[in-house]
C-alpha cells in the first residue's frame, strides 16, 4: 500500500512539474494543484496507523501521529488561498488579453541584455566613487 501511494505521489509530482513549466496559466494552476496533492499524499503516508490520538486511552505507542494530518490540513488551506489568487490573476489576464498565456516580462528581457547590466554597474560604480571621495 505504501509503495502504491509513493508511486502515486511521484506521478503527481511529475505531471504537476510538467504542467507548471507550460506557458498557459490554466495549466500552471492545474500543475500547482497536482503538486500540492502529491505533497499531501506524502504527508499522510508519513504518519503511522493507530487509534485516534484524542479519543481513547491506553498505551501511547498505539496512537496515530497527528502531526502529518495537521500539516496536510494546513497545506490544503494554503493551497486554496494560492489557487484563489491564481484564478483571480487568470481571470484578470483573460479580461485584458483574451488569452491565458504567460508573456515574457519586458524588464526581464532588458536586464538579460549585456549592455543594460553594464550601464547599471557603471552607474553604481560612479555612486560608490562619489561616496568614497573625502
Amino acid at each position: 500500500m505504501t509503495i502504491m501511494l509513493a508511486a502515486t505521489a511521484a506521478t503527481l509530482f511529475g505531471v504537476g512539474t510538467y504542467l507548471v513549466l507550460q506557458r498557459k496559466l490554466s495549466r500552471i494552476i492545474i500543475g500547482l494543484g497536482l503538486l500540492t496533492h502529491g505533497a499531501n499524499i506524502l504527508l499522510i503516508t508519513a504518519g503511522r496507523r493507530g487509534d485516534p490520538p484524542i479519543i481513547g486511552s491506553g498505551d501511547r505507542a498505539g496512537f496515530a501521529d497527528p502531526v502529518p494530518q495537521a500539516l496536510a490540513l494546513t497545506a490544503i488551506v494554503i493551497t486554496f488561498g494560492v489557487t484563489a489568487l491564481l484564478l483571480a490573476l487568470a481571470y484578470r489576464s483573460w479580461l485584458l488579453t483574451h488569452d491565458d498565456e504567460v508573456q515574457d516580462d519586458v524588464g526581464d528581457r532588458a536586464i538579460s541584455r549585456v549592455d543594460v547590466v553594464h550601464d547599471e554597474v557603471a552607474d553604481q560604480e560612479k555612486v560608490i566613487a562619489r561616496e568614497e571621495e573625502p
